[in-house]
């Protein structure tokens, strides 16, 4: 009997920590809808909702239905930048047809000196990085000399290609400014599925403009990386998608699109 109300305590004690340990888990994943290949062949359409996006992350980017702006989610407010250049609140009923979010947990700062430009940023933060074979999503804030940003406008049926869009996509110069830049570096091995590299938007601090960051100059920022090793991709059931020619082998260069 002793050993049986034992095991029953023991029982009792791991239970908690079992759950606390998966709950964390669940929090470390890359959640994406759609893929990047399917944006470029014009699926400008998805079928999840902001609300549900919500329950898988707190931290991230993405575009909305029709190509109809940038998202920036930060400290778990989700927010719209459209053509304008401005920014606007995101509604749970908006859907997304292609965004990648998480829960953002700090695993690691890195120390900046001098001012970087965007190139240099990017070479700064590899040095720093473990490996270049998982996933790390970026969290970059402060001050900068100069930012460099694109939203895209709103598209409609027939839609046109994606490199008609950015030919005309609007450009927005901010200097001397205080923000905060929000993306993800992910392994070149996520070619097609996502962007490898590099992705990055920006928000101001009084969060009334900001855009897809194409280029940069810091001068007094703070970074911060979540590591991540696991992912769950979310595929549209919309006809757009299950109609897309995803096998092509010649693909839209995705840094003419990114750039």
């Amino acid at each position: 009997m002793k050993i049986l109300y034992s095991l029953l305590i023991a029982l009792f004690c791991i239970l908690p920590q079992c759950k606390s340990s998966t709950a964390e888990q669940d929090r470390d994943i890359l959640f994406q809808t759609s893929t990047i290949n399917a944006l470029l062949e014009g699926v400008f359409e998805g079928n999840v909702t902001y609300k549900e996006l919500k329950q898988h992350g707190d931290f991230g980017l993405g575009t909305f239905n029709n190509l109809n702006g940038e998202m920036i989610a930060l400290n778990n407010n989700f927010y719209q930048i459209k053509a304008d250049g401005k920014v606007y609140p995101v509604t749970d009923s908006q859907i997304t047809p292609f965004a990648v979010v998480t829960f953002f947990d700090q695993d690691s700062s890195i120390p900046v000196k001098g001012n970087l430009n965007y190139d240099e940023l990017k070479q700064h933060i590899d040095k720093h990085i473990p490996t270049e074979n998982i996933f790390y999503a970026i969290k970059i804030e402060g001050s900068f000399k100069y930012v460099k940003a694109r939203s895209v406008p709103q598209q409609k049926k027939p839609y046109p290609e994606i490199m008609e869009i950015i030919k005309v996509q609007p450009i927005f110069e901010f200097e001397e400014i205080k923000g905060t830049m929000v993306g993800f570096r992910l392994p070149t091995y996520m070619n097609g599925i996502n962007v490898p590299g590099y992705h990055l938007h920006f928000i101001t601090e009084d969060k009334t403009a900001g855009g897809h960051v194409l280029d940069c100059n810091l001068k007094d920022v703070t970074i911060e990386i979540d590591y991540t090793t696991r992912s769950y991709l979310n595929l549209p059931e919309v006809k757009g998608f299950y109609s897309a020619n995803l096998t092509k082998k010649e693909k839209v260069d995705i840094n003419k699109v990114e750039k």
